[in-house]
Parts: structure tokens; sequence; C-alpha cells
């Protein structure tokens, strides 16, 4: 798995995702854009990555494609429209690219170039309310784990499997 950080300025989202499908072709890794704002860590998008194939390899999982799939887990969502949330959206966005499989360093490559108008640096400086609010974090829940809020969006991501 590789991540691509930085800047990617949207004209049109099925533009945008059109452009990953044909690098995702290109070079059989999977591609999914994230939302910077709303992604804890890089541990986030490895625990998703880990559940969509657990639930791939037993034929139990939500959505058809492995991309779709990661995203859903990555948002701890069965809902596709309300896992789209996590996805960027139309003018300049912060974003964590996750490539995945196949040849990942060409597809990375190909991410950089092609897709993104600056590369800096973006996983880590999520926005906390944002992410308090989406994955439904209270004041209590964020208490007992002594204020990491990264080990909460874990327990979201994994729970998501249970919830079925």
């Amino acid at each position: 798995m590789r991540l691509v950080e930085g800047v990617v300025d949207v004209d049109d989202v099925d533009s945008f995702v059109a452009a990953i499908d044909e690098i995702s072709r290109e070079t059989g890794a999977t591609i999914q854009a994230f939302d910077a704002r709303y992604l804890v860590s890089d541990r986030h998008l490895e625990r998703a990555v880990e559940l969509a194939d657990r639930a791939i390899d037993r034929d139990e999982a939500i959505a058809r494609d492995r991309a779709v799939e990661i995203l859903l887990y990555a948002a701890a969502r069965r809902q596709i429209s309300d896992a789209l949330e996590l996805g960027v959206d139309e003018g300049p966005n912060r974003t964590v690219v996750l490539v995945d499989g196949g040849d990942e360093r060409q597809a990375a490559a190909a991410v950089r170039s092609r897709l993104l108008t600056a590369v800096e640096p973006t996983l880590g400086e999520y926005d906390p309310e944002r992410v308090r609010t989406f994955f439904d974090v209270g004041d209590d829940e964020l208490a007992v784990v002594d204020g990491d809020l990264e080990a909460v969006v874990l327990e979201r991501v994994a729970l998501l499997v249970v919830e079925k």
C-alpha cells in the first residue's frame, strides 16, 4: 500500500473518478482518493484495506468494487452515498490517495503527475471536529479513551463488519 498526499483541484468529480479508473486499469492497482480532513492516520487506511480484503475473501463484501469496499470501511458506513463524504469534492482538496496492489510504484507516480496540483503532506492534518461529527464521537466516549480520537475511529472501522 502506498499513500500519495497532496492537493487536487477537481473541476468535475466524474472526470476525476474517470482519471483514477484509467490509472487503475493501466497499472492494475486499486486507487481511492480521500479528503484528508477525515483521515486520522495511515493506520486508519491500513485497517480499512485489511478489513475490506477480508470481507472480499469471505464473499461478504458490501460493494462489487474493491476501491469502494475500502471507502466503506474507512468511512465505517454501509451506504455508499454516506461514505462518499470521505471522498473529494469539486474545487481544491487536500487529499490522501490510497494505491494498493498492481504496479503501485507506477500508479503512485501517475497519480502524482496526472491528478495532483501540489505534492505536500496532508495525512495527520485531520479536522478533529469534522471527524468527531462524521464518526459520531461524543465527549464521554473520547474521555474513556483518554482523548485518543484515532482509537475510536479505528474501532468504528472495525465495527462495520459486526453491524452486518
